[in-house]
């Protein structure tokens, strides 16, 4: 499978609206045929499951759906393309596909909530712990 996405090239700008999301649509299916080798390559049985794995690839489109420049769009699919390579030819390691598409943003999120932690906490001390150093 690896080889095989390999030999994708860059194709011509979209013209129109229309022209960008059917070559979505076609980098969703690419997506979603190669969920079962990636699941093999990288041994998610045991934390995902193909749906999953396909809602995530889904939500990531979905997030850039206000989107209306074809050209951007395009650039946005060769990104998704690049990512998608990297990904089957494991240019990636386990947990970086764990921490990208099987937990998403929100298994990262740390607890900001630390007055119910520690209501005797100094402002000072509130604030470093909600600090990026934490």
């Amino acid at each position: 499978m690896a080889f095989t996405l390999r030999s994708v090239k860059v194709p011509p700008n979209s013209v129109t609206l229309e022209e960008a999301r059917s070559r979505t649509f076609d980098f969703f299916r690419k997506a979603c045929r190669s969920l079962p080798s990636v699941m093999e390559i990288y041994n998610l049985h045991d934390v995902a499951t193909i749906s999953h794995l396909r809602s995530s690839i889904s939500s990531q489109i979905r997030k850039n759906a206000h989107i209306t420049n074809p050209k951007v769009i395009d650039m946005l699919l060769f990104k998704g393309l690049e990512e998608l390579n990297n990904i089957a030819e494991h240019a990636k390691q386990r947990h970086h596909i764990i921490g990208q598409y099987v937990l998403g943003s929100e298994g990262l999120v740390q607890d900001h909530d630390q007055d119910r932690k520690d209501p005797g906490a100094s402002k000072f001390l509130k604030n470093f712990y909600t600090s990026n150093y934490f």
